[in-house]
């Protein structure tokens, strides 16, 4: 089972670690592609603070992220998984997992990045600011940008498992499952149905959607599941209390889209 997630805008406010060794994340063939968006990065940053600022997307209150862009090579790092911290991050609870279930994540989880490409929770980097829809100068759009080198690591990373995608539109356009892969893929929405009038009303949710998700994935860790395919996760997921509706692609090939029905969103 491979799980794609998206990153956050939340993070740790500082790494406490050695500094970035490119050549120890996970993925290596993502090496080349990952020096190029780092320098490119670092590089804007430390030349103009309002371009940079601007490039990026930045709120004047977030100024102080182009300094720490400007540094990423010898600022601190920490592990993936502790450095991200927004909603779905903390229904996930990584730190809080027992062992055979972190074990699972170390190995099943990966989260995709503007920066990075893509790396495992147990990858060491430091905090930065970046998300795939920046385009960063002499590179591009950074969705774009990712596709080549995604699509050389991505099927071998995937293996012959599940591949189960809760990524962000942003993040989803860096790698888009084809062939055998995809017919192994599901993705996940997560829809809210209420009563109105004594109609059943439904609607997607965007806060909840990613604490869902980040509860979905913890179940299946402390489960141990790795189911082989999205038939089989439809079945793991009813069995630990998820209300989902499925239905196989139309066409062969396709990934499956999978609903969860969530009555509470909290």
């Amino acid at each position: 089972m491979l799980v794609l997630l998206p990153p956050s805008e939340g993070k740790a406010a500082s790494g406490r670690g050695a500094p970035l060794k490119l050549e120890s994340l996970a993925l290596p063939g993502l090496g080349e592609a990952r020096g190029a968006v780092l320098d490119a990065l670092v590089e804007l940053c430390a030349a103009d603070e309002e371009k940079a600022r601007e490039v990026l997307g930045l709120s004047e209150g977030l100024r102080g992220e182009v300094a720490k862009n400007a540094v990423l090579r010898t600022a601190g790092t920490r592990p993936a998984g502790e450095l991200y911290t927004g909603v779905l991050y903390d229904a996930l609870g990584l730190a809080t997992l027992d062992p055979a279930a972190r074990r699972l994540a170390g190995k099943s989880l990966l989260v995709f990045s503007g920066l990075w490409g893509a790396v495992r929770v147990g990858d060491r980097i430091p905090p930065y600011r970046c998300s795939m829809g920046v385009k960063l100068p002499g590179l591009g759009a950074l969705g774009a940008f990712w596709r080549a080198p995604m699509a050389e690591v991505m099927p071998e990373a995937a293996g012959d498992g599940l591949v189960l995608d809760l990524r962000s539109s942003a993040y989803a356009a860096a790698w888009k499952p084809k062939g055998a892969p995809a017919q192994r893929t599901a993705s996940v929405r997560v829809l809210h149905a209420r009563q109105v009038d004594g109609v059943e009303k439904r609607s997607v949710v965007s806060h909840f959607n990613k604490a869902t998700k980040g509860r979905i994935v913890r179940d299946l860790l402390l489960a141990g599941a790795r189911p082989a395919g999205p038939a089989e996760l439809v079945t793991v997921l009813r069995d630990l209390g998820h209300v989902v509706e499925a239905a196989e692609p139309a066409r062969p090939g396709r990934p499956w889209q999978l609903d969860v029905v969530v009555t509470e969103i909290h």
